[in-house]
């Protein structure tokens, strides 16, 4: 027998579990019967794919209670794990999430909903037992099998179990009943039935007490939508998905003619905490009539839906089928395209009848679906009717139909600024003039927005304009008094003073109050898209920007007054790099030399107090 320890973070999850952090206890049981259903399909798919030895007619789980040992055990004839890998498993929470998790835990004081999205079910028994026992072995191996033992206080023992059977039985020592706290009898009969029923009726393969068969085994996506409960939707959504929380959404679908199949979808009411992970398992589970084949199929929905969960059950492809063929076959991108455009439309309509819930899914996936726009330009048009985006409008998000039905008379494009917080893009000079006529202006702030924008031309015939980029052509307002004085001499000082730094100098009309700003031309490059690109180890061509002057500035006019009367004084270009910092600096951007920018400031405050 050899004593290990537990990895950091999973002795501090146990500590949250055997301290009751979740009032609904019951759960532990429908964690331990899920991953035996995982284990079962598991085992299925290695006979069938690898050759691996078993008999897939007779899968299942059996329960056992033993009312005066006080213990619980959940038995399959799974796939089974090795020694190495019951210590990856349990011994260690493999996930590079652990850290959030315990922080949004302990943030959310003790809501163990976020659990389940963190794939660490197995520990829930913690929150009943003083002591667990697992036994296992792994299918199609030779040798013994591997019992592991932990009382959930820091280390685990785990040693050889020579008579083991292919499979795995967790052995759960339960604690005193205790009612109040809502830990109940989990050895009673009525107990378990009841716990069987409300959240694993749906389980594909049978869970038997003794003799008798617990579950009805019937698949949720081949019933009818009326003889099936929201809470049985409910729960098995929290099987296929992990989750503790109820989803936002069910989406039915059933496909008959050519080709057959049937899909049952969902829509979590909260974004996994690694949504945008690139290493997280994403994907539907795929069934091929009734029997489960993969449960991570990405085939069947594209990466900017990676958050939909459920299963799909095809009825015409092969049992043996791989991902390289699913790939390349018909029917799978045919069942692809089916479901995008019903969990589009889905979002469609949940904009329109449930604006509570649309807030809500947009608030958690909106960031993801934009990247839609990026790659499935297909769908490019569908995805913008649903999108909302942020707006100088109010403080609720606005559709672009709603933005255009309010463009102002005379008004062709739809206005936008990039930024990476709200108050910076309200607050940028270049939202000036806008903003003094009453333009409203899209504000966007998701790092996706950089790129999105860049991959849609129009919409419904208005082109999407950044008020950074080009020349603006806002009406002047009728009281505007010419610039005073001839601004052509320091116009033309700036641009050979600043070289090196801008591309030209020209007066602004999209400023009001900041004495000057930094513009693109119309097809040149972001510089947040730059600085991403940098942060991704490219290195993009360096694009010069234009120096837009406001002449009713008092800085701007004291330039030119000053240049006029003395064009040699040697102060008067550190003025132009002190003017180009503070237009670099108002957008958000970096200076290339601070030290020197922060002494050239220094030395003309120092002259101002003299």
């Amino acid at each position: 027998m050899e004593t290990l320890e537990f990895q950091a973070e999973a002795r501090q999850l146990l500590q949250l579990m055997i301290h009751s952090i979740y009032s609904n206890k019951d759960i532990f049981l429908r964690e331990l019967i899920s991953n035996a259903s995982d284990a079962l399909d598991k085992l299925r798919l290695a006979v069938l794919q690898d050759g691996v030895e078993g008999d897939p007619s007779d899968l299942r789980i059996e329960l056992s209670a033993d009312p005066d040992a006080r213990t619980l055990t959940v038995r399959d004839n799974g796939i089974g794990m090795t020694r190495e890998e019951v210590v990856e498993l349990i011994g260690t929470i493999a996930r590079s999430g652990t850290a959030e998790l315990l922080r949004r835990l302990k943030d959310a004081n003790g809501d163990a909903d976020l659990i389940g999205q963190f794939g660490v079910g197995f520990y829930s028994t913690f929150m009943v037992a003083d002591k667990v026992t697992l036994v296992t072995r792994k299918a199609g191996t030779e040798g013994h099998g591997t019992r592991w033992e932990s009382a959930g206080e820091g280390t685990y023992t785990i040693e050889d179990a020579p008579d083991a059977p292919v499979g795995t039985s967790v052995t759960v020592h339960l604690r005193p009943a205790d009612e109040e706290d809502a830990l109940f009898d989990y050895t009673a009969d009525r107990k378990i039935r009841e716990i069987v029923k409300r959240y694993s009726d749906f389980i594909a393969f049978p869970i038997r007490m003794g003799d008798e068969t617990l579950n009805s085994m019937k698949a949720l996506w081949a019933r009818p939508r009326s003889e099936v409960s929201d809470d049985e939707y409910h729960q098995f959504y929290k099987h296929v998905s992990h989750d503790w929380a109820d989803p936002l959404e069910i989406i039915n679908l059933r496909a008959e003619g050519t080709f057959e199949y049937e899909a049952l979808l969902f829509i979590p009411s909260t974004a996994p905490f690694d949504l945008f992970h690139r290493d997280t398992r994403r994907g539907l589970q795929l069934y091929v009539k009734r029997v489960f084949i993969m449960d991570d199929s990405k085939e069947l929905i594209p990466d900017y839906l990676r958050f939909v969960k459920g299963v799909v059950d095809a009825a015409d492809l092969s049992l043996n089928v791989s991902r390289e063929i699913l790939q390349q076959d018909r029917q799978i991108q045919l069942i692809r395209r089916r479901l995008v455009k019903k969990v589009l439309s889905t979002i469609k309509d949940m904009r329109s009848n449930a604006p509570e819930k649309y807030a809500t899914f947009w608030r958690e996936f909106g960031r993801a679906l934009k990247e839609g726009l990026l790659n499935d330009p297909d769908n490019q048009k569908a995805i913008l009717e649903v999108a909302s985006f942020a707006s100088t409008a109010g403080p609720d998000p606005t559709t672009l139909a709603d933005y255009v039905e309010r463009m102002k008379e005379g008004q062709d494009a739809i206005y936008y600024l990039t930024g990476d917080s709200r108050a910076q893009v309200v607050n940028s000079p270049h939202m000036e003039a806008f903003q003094a006529q009453g333009y409203e202006v899209l504000v966007l702030t998701d790092p996706v927005d950089e790129l999105w924008v860049e991959a849609v031309p129009d919409y419904e015939g208005h082109k999407l304009q950044s008020v950074a980029r080009g020349d603006v052509d806002l009406p002047a307002p009728a009281d505007t008094p010419p610039p005073s004085g001839d601004f052509a001499p320091l116009v033309a000082f700036l641009k050979s003073t600043l070289e090196e730094q801008v591309k030209d100098v020209r007066l602004s009309h999209r400023l009001t109050t900041s004495a000057a700003c930094l513009v693109g031309d119309t097809d040149d490059m972001p510089p947040a898209l730059e600085k991403m690109y940098r942060a991704m180890g490219q290195e993009p061509p360096r694009v010069k920007r234009i120096l837009e002057l406001n002449p009713k500035h008092p800085l701007v006019e004291g330039l030119r007054a000053a240049h006029e009367r003395r064009s040699d004084d040697t102060s008067l270009p550190e003025t132009a790099e002190l003017l180009y910092g503070t237009a670099l600096l108002a957008e958000g951007g970096d200076l290339a030399d601070p030290a020197r920018f922060a002494k050239l400031l220094a030395d003309r405050l120092a002259d101002t107090i003299n």
